[in-house]
């Protein structure tokens, strides 16, 4: 002590410091004794990780690999659990592998959970965009959405998209070794920009391409604050290429406008104008024009997203599966070898002969099974969420992984094996999507409303590939998952067409 008979500084501090332990010590075996009443309510097991940062570049580097599922296996051992708690992107996340949950958290959106995503997607996307709009405002842009994307069956739009297809196959050299990817987004990428704002290929659809490209790549990146004033970092592009992109549609939009304003509706007859619509116009006239010009140019811009990435992917992991697993392609390529026959070697698919295709759907629904193009969805609670013996609390943030139910041999036989002849099986299909053990295309409000436009871009591109080529691997390429699933090399094919093939 000093002469004042106080007690030195530091002898001071650690009195105040012990007594503050006892009092959280007996403030802790209160509330556990408080709990223990209530019941063993608790949140799902699981580790934080590193501080700040938690296990996100754990995630990121699985995900970086063919095999991201020790993951997600390990951790589902480790806790006995197939939900757990980890810390992702920022923020402690909830992660389920359990198909109960996730059916619960599919149907509850907009009720006990909301959709929830990576700010860096947020903001690429826009706060209109169709994944990240909530009540009235999500159900009236996705009724929309089925409108004009949900009809496949329509003539006009099969014919188009059978064009469409052999115009890109058509540029493809007698002998010549493709990048498939690259080719097929070209084929997803000009039919959205047809069924958004009519324009055909060329170099407007080009540039915006190019852009579009820069955008995607920052989905998953750092958002640094002030990178726009970073343009070497990949979220500063993307955020580059977002201006670009939405200034083109912008552009596009505002002459729409204008051309509306100036002309009415008094042009053309009335067939051929709902033959002719497209997303834009239904924008212009839903619900009397009342939508304003960024939530337009929003709106277009993530479907751009959904078309653009989800199904060129589907279209070339369909036929990397194919190419590894010849009695399936024999097969495919029968199936579609008689529908030419019958139609003649020149003639447009129709809607009756895509109904022909059995096989290329079961083909379809095991590469999504097994590729999983959309790994799971975000969501946030809304409200304490009850889930068994655990509780998830308002605000925090879950993953609904559809990719660890699809690849879990508990409810496929071996689940991470290319097997198309599973759904082959009597209702395999709808019961898989009734218990929540197939969500491809997610569900719930959410359901994606292009998923069977989806079906028929795959089933006629790979109906003009195998009746009018045959190919080869150009070299060994592999599949990752982040930021989304894609082949590392594009994947790259030595194509021949066939003596036969008539364009």
């Amino acid at each position: 002590m000093d002469a004042s008979g106080a007690p030195p500084p530091l002898l001071a501090v650690s009195s105040f410091a012990a007594a503050a332990l006892l009092f959280a010590a007996v403030l802790g075996w209160l509330f556990a004794a408080r709990s223990s009443k209530r019941g063993s309510a608790r949140l799902p097991p699981g580790s934080t990780g590193l501080p700040l940062i938690g296990e996100t570049l754990r995630l990121i580097s699985a995900y970086k690999t063919p095999n991201p599922e020790p993951f997600i296996d390990d951790r589902v051992a480790r806790h006995g659990s197939g939900v757990f708690t980890t810390h992702i992107f920022g923020e402690r996340t909830v992660f389920s592998a359990d198909p109960a949950f996730n059916r619960l958290l599919l149907a509850a959106e907009g009720r006990a959970v909301g959709c929830s995503y990576p700010s860096s997607i947020a903001t690429l996307l826009g706060p209109h965009s169709l994944l990240l709009t909530r009540g009235p405002a999500h159900r009236r842009l996705h009724t929309l959405t089925l409108t004009r994307l949900g009809r496949p069956a329509s003539p006009p739009l099969l014919a188009y998209i059978d064009r469409l297809v052999l115009a890109t196959m058509r540029e493809w050299e007698p002998a010549a070794t493709v990048r498939l990817l690259d080719e097929a987004k070209k084929i997803t990428f000009n039919l959205t920009v047809k069924q958004l704002v009519s324009i055909d290929p060329g170099p407007w659809t080009e540039s915006v391409r190019r852009e579009y490209v820069k955008l995607i790549d920052g989905f998953f990146s750092i958002p640094f604050p002030f990178a726009h004033l970073l343009p070497f970092t990949t979220y500063g592009q993307a955020l580059k290429a977002r201006k670009k992109v939405a200034g083109a549609l912008r552009e596009v939009i505002r002459k729409r406008m204008d051309d509306k304003l100036e002309n009415g509706c008094a042009n053309g007859k009335e067939d051929d104008k709902i033959e002719k619509k497209d997303m834009v116009e239904e924008l212009l006239e839903a619900e009397g024009g009342s939508f304003s010009e960024e939530e337009m140019v929003d709106f277009c811009l993530s479907l751009l997203v959904a078309g653009y990435e989800t199904t060129s992917v589907l279209m070339t992991l369909a036929v990397k599966f194919l190419t590894e697993t010849p009695t399936a392609l024999a097969q495919l390529k029968e199936e579609h070898e008689n529908i030419r026959d019958v139609k003649g070697k020149n003639q447009p698919l129709e809607w009756s002969d895509f109904k022909s295709m059995p096989f290329t759907q079961c083909v379809i629904n095991e590469t999504l099974r097994v590729a999983n193009l959309i790994s799971g969805v975000f969501r946030r609670a809304n409200t304490d969420i009850h889930f068994k013996d655990y509780v998830i609390p308002k605000g925090c943030k879950i993953f609904a992984s559809f990719r660890a139910v699809h690849l879990n041999t508990e409810h496929y036989e071996n689940a991470r094996t290319f097997d198309p002849w599973r759904w082959q099986s009597k209702n395999k299909l709808q019961n898989a999507v009734g218990a929540s053990l197939f969500t491809p295309f997610g569900g719930g409000p959410r359901l994606c409303p292009g998923y069977e436009l989806a079906r028929v871009v795959v089933s006629v591109f790979l109906h003009h590939l195998v009746t009018r080529f045959s190919w080869e691997e150009a070299e060994e390429d592999r599949i990752v998952f982040f930021p989304t699933t894609r082949t590392l090399k594009g994947y790259p094919i030595n194509l021949r067409r066939r003596p036969d093939s008539v364009f």
